[in-house]
């Protein structure tokens, strides 16, 4: 399926705001010369500004020209989108390694995540992410039992096993929920990242679910240091963001 025409406006703004031909604190034109510019409705074009604004790119006011905030890669949780999803929204080149398939039994946590039996099988891959040929990030992933088997049949240097896995066997991920916090990279994350040992990492912890309710994987994502920034739209009527204290803060 290809991109709606509101995609393609969204994704055209997106590289001229990343090139700097809008540069950071630039106002975009107006609504009207955008829908004249593409041939398009201001409808249209109100759409593709407005995936801009939940990315965070450029500022929410309406009635006024949009103001460019950022350039860096961000990623919002408005969507459950997957990563090589948002990479190619974002313009990024995405690739992907598989670099372990483990089946074994399932800690208490996991099994806790994933509404499974205590020691039950699941399914432990380790995978390096690339954006523009870099390393960013490091994805460990459990796997519940009945997911497992689509997984174990993709290639090493599948992109995005969450969007593959829904194409050939219909697991679809509706629902999610993340944790987010920052850790200090170990060994194993040193060497894949290309960073010292105890540089600090984004971690984004996540747990999907289908629409029925059903776990589908519990991941730990750790990004280097400046790759990726998280975008949280919130307002005081609807705060899907809550804090919580981390393991070494005390009442």
């Amino acid at each position: 399926m290809g991109r709606s025409r509101y995609e393609e406006i969204a994704e055209a703004l997106r590289q001229a705001i990343r090139s700097g031909a809008h540069p950071l604190g630039s106002r975009l034109p107006s609504e009207s010369d955008l829908a004249a510019r593409w041939g398009a409705s201001r409808g249209t074009v109100r759409q593709a500004v407005a995936l801009l604004v939940s990315e965070g790119l450029i500022g929410s006011r309406q009635g006024a020209r949009r103001v460019v905030l950022r350039q860096e890669r961000r990623q919002s949780f408005q969507q459950l989108n997957s990563f090589a999803q948002w990479a190619r929204a974002m313009g990024c080149e995405v690739s992907s390694r598989i670099l372990e398939r483990t089946v074994r039994p399932a800690t208490d946590e996991e099994a806790a995540r994933l509404d499974a039996e205590p020691g039950g099988e699941v399914l432990y891959v380790l995978r390096l992410r690339h954006l523009d040929g870099e390393p960013v990030m490091v994805e460990r992933t459990v796997y519940a039992e009945w997911v497992a088997p689509a997984v174990l049949a993709l290639p090493e240097d599948c992109v995005s096993i969450m969007d593959s896995i829904a194409e050939r066997a219909d697991v679809v991920a509706h629902y999610g929920e993340h944790l987010i916090d920052a850790v200090a990279a170990g060994s194993e994350d040193a060497r894949l990242l290309r960073v010292r040992r105890a540089s600090p990492l984004l971690r984004q912890r996540h747990l999907t679910y289908t629409a029925a309710g059903r776990a589908i994987e519990w991941t730990d994502d750790r990004y280097r240091a400046g790759s990726v920034v998280f975008n949280v739209m919130n307002s005081a009527a609807a705060a899907p963001l809550e804090r919580h204290a981390g393991p070494d803060v005390t009442g």
